[in-house]
């Protein structure tokens, strides 16, 4: 299992929008996290900052691989369709990320 934390800030006229529609994920996103091997996914708010935090386990046997076909998915390329203009990616990220990686530095069980 890997534990993947991100980050993302989050359009101040977009607050409302995104609490909402994550509220209610659509289902065909939801089949296609848990298909790629995504379990324990939360995303979390720090406001005033607007800042995103996600966090998940993944739980398959090759990342590159399950990422490709989740971005690959019609329904998911939907949901981002709607989610991406939402969001403000950090001009720290590295190249080719949308959300930034936050790596591990403690863990305890």
């Amino acid at each position: 299992m890997q534990r993947i934390a991100q980050v993302i800030a989050l359009a101040p006229e977009s607050v409302a929008r995104y609490k909402e529609m994550h509220a209610s994920v659509w289902p065909g996103v939801l089949q296609t996290i848990r298909a790629c091997g995504i379990t324990n996914y939360s995303i979390f708010l720090r406001e005033p900052e607007l800042l995103l935090f996600s966090y998940y386990e993944y739980v398959g046997e090759d990342y590159a691989l399950d990422s490709a076909t989740m971005a690959a998915d019609p329904v998911t390329q939907e949901w981002w369709k709607l989610t991406i203009p939402l969001q403000r990616p950090l001009d720290t990220r590295a190249e080719g990320e949308w959300w930034a990686s936050a790596p591990e530095v403690f863990h305890v069980d």
